[in-house]
C-alpha cells in the first residue's frame, strides 16, 4: 500500500481562456495533516474543488488509494472515503447538536429521506451520535439548539457531521474562518486530535494555525506549486515570502 492516500499529477483547470490551476502535482501523506496555503487568487479552492470533484479537470490525474478518481463525481468519492466541509457553516441552525448528528448518521441506515418515520426509530443513533458529540467537546451542548452555539462550537458540530461519514480523508476549507481567537484555539485542537486518527488536508489562511498543525505544506500562487515541505523550511523560501508580500497588491 503506498505510502499516499491521494495524488494529483499535471492537475489543470481552465475557465475559458483563464488558466486557474496550471499543472499541479500535490502527494497527501497518509496519517499527515497537510496545509494548501497561498495568497487570493493562487488556485487553492480550485485545487480542492477538483480533488473533491465539484470540479472536473481540463487535464491531469487523481488517485486515492491507487484508484484513477479523476472522472469520478463528488457522491461517489464521498462514499469512498474522501468527505469536505465548506467555508458556509453546513449544520441545521433550528435543530439541536443531537438531531443534527442524528441526521448525519441517517445516511448509514439508508433511511435519509424517510421523514415519515416516528422519531424514535432514529434512537437507534443516539449512541454514535453522542460518540461523535463528545468526540468533538459537545456533551455539554449536546440538547442545544445549533443557532445558539458559538461560531466555534457550531464548526465543532459540523466537523461531527462530517466525522459521521467515517472518512479515510478529511478535507477541510477555511475551517478557522469567522473564528475569533479563543474560537481558534478551541478548533485547532479539535483537528489535532482529529488528525491523530484521520488523515487532513485543510486550505486555511491563518499561518499560526497551519505552523502548528501542519506536518507539511504545500503553497500555491498564481495557479502553481511555489513550495512544499515542512513549514519551517517552506517560510524561508524567498518566492513564498515574495508571493505573500505581494499579495496585499493582488
Amino acid at each position: 500500500m503506498s505510502q499516499y492516500i491521494l495524488e494529483a499529477r499535471g492537475l489543470i483547470k481552465q475557465f475559458g481562456g483563464h488558466l486557474a490551476v496550471g499543472g499541479v502535482d500535490l502527494r497527501i501523506e497518509r496519517g499527515h495533516i497537510h496545509a494548501l496555503i497561498g495568497p487570493n487568487g493562487a488556485g487553492k479552492t480550485t485545487v480542492f474543488n477538483l480533488l473533491t470533484k465539484f470540479l472536473q479537470p481540463t487535464a491531469g490525474t487523481i488517485t486515492y488509494r491507487g484508484n484513477d478518481i479523476t472522472r469520478a463525481r463528488a457522491a461517489e468519492v464521498a462514499r469512498m472515503g474522501i468527505v469536505r466541509s465548506f467555508q458556509i457553516s453546513a449544520i441545521f441552525p433550528h435543530l439541536t447538536v443531537l438531531d443534527n448528528l442524528r441526521l448525519a448518521l441517517q445516511r448509514k441506515l439508508g433511511t435519509a429521506l424517510h421523514f415519515w418515520r416516528n422519531e424514535r426509530s432514529l434512537d437507534v443513533l443516539n449512541e454514535r451520535a453522542e460518540e461523535l458529540i463528545a468526540a468533538v467537546g459537545l456533551t455539554d451542548y449536546t440538547h442545544a439548539v445549533a443557532a445558539d452555539l458559538s461560531y466555534g462550537r457550531r464548526r465543532a458540530l459540523e466537523i461531527a457531521t462530517t466525522l459521521s461519514l467515517e472518512p479515510e480523508l478529511l478535507l477541510l476549507d477555511e475551517p478557522m474562518a469567522g473564528l475569533g481567537r479563543e474560537d481558534i484555539g478551541t478548533v485547532s485542537n479539535l483537528i489535532a486530535t482529529v488528525g491523530e486518527r484521520y488523515t487532513v488536508l485543510m486550505v486555511e489562511h491563518n499561518l499560526s494555525v497551519v505552523a502548528a498543525l501542519s506536518n507539511r505544506i504545500t503553497v500555491m500562487a498564481r495557479g502553481k506549486v511555489l513550495a512544499e515541505g515542512a513549514y519551517a523550511e517552506v517560510s524561508k523560501d524567498p518566492e513564498v515570502r515574495a508571493a505573500y508580500m505581494g499579495a496585499a497588491h493582488d
